[in-house]
């Protein structure tokens, strides 16, 4: 199993190579982006866990990609590691009050570099900043995101979205598969914001089969509906070819259906939340009925 994603953002092949090789064979899964543009781009098809970051690229500095990276409210989470050849007290401070997590000079040492991996990635985790399957948010970051919102005077949507039969997959199919569907699912949901969303919008990963999004688009019905028609055609790339020809899986002799997306939605534009609770509660509930949205929902006579 893979201990992570990491994006080595460096315009340097030789240096880039030897990062690509020496951390995939510790174990993870390495991209590289040779310019910032590049790196930026990579980041809103498939989160990583942690970015490498060289300060000297051949079309944006490494500060701005930072900058951008930490103004996204989608990238603004991810750990970043500044690699550079300059060794200037100002530029390691640039570097930190913009967000970088951490700073390494050329020439360094891979044995170093991969502690302080290691250690931010482990730190992300253990502190509910991202899932370890999906990449994603995960508790903390997505109750900062939910508080910030409920403050907000913008018009937003929140969707609750389950994977249906989860469990009963990952049964058949073993925990490997299932961490697949989870990077799939990340992976779909993030499609969609690129095509509909905005770029605050918010995914999270709460954990196994639910994810939330928060999106400011004025087109989220249409968020809604074509999130759930891509997931359910895509994802039966992951069954067999039999158990897709057939409609379903067997397991004990019994009929298990395949995956679907259920989503459930609340939204600011017709309703007052008096605390967060109140939205996710209210968004699992109309996900739980199958609707398609919360315009059926009674009004709920709250105050901010």
């Amino acid at each position: 199993m893979s201990k992570g994603r990491i994006l080595v953002v460096e315009d340097d092949f030789d240096i880039s190579n030897m990062l690509r090789i020496y951390f995939s064979g510790q174990g993870y899964d390495v991209q590289v982006a040779p310019r910032g543009g590049d790196a930026l781009a990579m980041t809103r098809k498939q989160l990583p866990q942690l970015i490498v970051l060289d300060i000297m690229l051949p079309d944006m500095n490494g500060y701005d990609v930072c900058r951008e990276l930490r103004q996204t409210t989608r990238t603004s989470h991810i750990p970043i590691i500044f690699l550079t050849q300059k060794d200037e007290r100002s530029d390691k401070i640039i570097g930190l009050e913009l967000g970088a997590d951490d700073y390494i000079t050329k020439p360094f040492d891979i044995e170093e570099l991969k502690l302080r991996v290691k250690n931010q990635i482990d730190r992300a985790e253990r502190e509910n900043y991202t899932d370890p399957n999906s990449g994603l948010p995960s508790s903390a970051i997505i109750e900062e995101r939910l508080r910030e919102m409920i403050r907000s005077d913008e018009k937003w949507t929140y969707l609750d979205a389950k994977i249906e039969h989860f469990d009963d997959f990952k049964e058949v199919y073993g925990f490997v598969a299932g961490t697949e569907v989870q990077r799939f699912s990340a992976l779909i949901m993030g499609e969609i914001v690129d095509e509909l969303g905005t770029p605050n919008d918010f995914l999270g990963h709460p954990g196994s089969n639910n994810f939330v999004i928060i999106t400011y688009s004025e087109r989220s019905e249409a968020f809604e509906e074509k999130l759930v028609e891509r997931f359910n055609q895509n994802v039966q790339q992951h069954y067999s070819f039999i158990d897709r020809e057939r409609g379903h899986m067997l397991r004990d002799d019994r009929e298990i259906p395949l995956m679907t997306l259920s989503v459930g939605s609340v939204s600011n534009k017709t309703h007052q939340f008096a605390d967060i609770r109140e939205i996710t509660e209210l968004a699992a509930e109309d996900r739980r009925r199958g609707a398609t949205g919360a315009g059926d929902l009674e009004p709920i006579e709250t105050s901010w």
